[in-house]
């Protein structure tokens, strides 16, 4: 870095400029652009862009308008406002969606699925059928379902275990020929 005597009075001039700012006002404004931000680190780039914009605007500190914290401060809330800005002008990003993520079957599947199911169905004798719509369909126990059909328990359970059978027979016979 080139010392003071031979670098140009304007460079020096602005540079203790500078300083003198951030002396004087760098703990007001960083507490501000924290408070504003609510992040140490945005809030010191956030007074860094200030000092910058003081160093290439010097005419604007000494205008008689205001105080020279004020004109600060001012820029400071300017800053984060249009940080705000530009971040809500883009569109909102999309999660991509996890890996694992279920995805929804293809509805000719379950169209060709039902089918096979009632086919199978239609299959079954009418006392089969008769047992797995008291206790798949009305969702019955085993005793309800033996009351409702006026046949004892263990003849609920043999039917619904060959009707079950059979469906199932009936579904990988079916998917074989596919």
């Amino acid at each position: 870095m080139p010392s003071p005597k031979t670098r140009p009075r304007r460079e020096v001039a602005d540079e203790a400029l500078v300083r003198s700012l951030f002396n004087e006002h760098g703990r007001a404004m960083l507490a501000y652009a924290t408070q504003l931000t609510r992040d140490r680190q945005a809030a010191e780039d956030v007074v860094q862009e200030a000092l910058v914009r003081a160093w290439r605007h010097p005419d604007s500190l000494d205008s008689g308008k205001g105080s020279v914290r004020g004109w600060l401060l001012t820029v400071v809330r300017n800053i984060v406002l249009d940080q705000i800005r530009a971040r809500n002008r883009r569109p909102p990003e999309v999660r991509e969606s996890p890996p694992d993520a279920a995805v929804e079957g293809d509805h000719a599947e379950r169209v060709v699925n039902s089918m096979i199911v009632v086919d199978a169905l239609s299959r079954l004798s009418a006392e089969h059928r008769a047992v797995l719509e008291q206790v798949y369909l009305k969702g019955n126990t085993v005793t309800e379902a033996a009351e409702a059909l006026g046949i004892p328990p263990g003849t609920v359970k043999s039917r619904s275990y060959y009707a079950l059978r059979a469906l199932r027979e009936a579904g990988n016979t079916e998917r074989l020929a596919s």
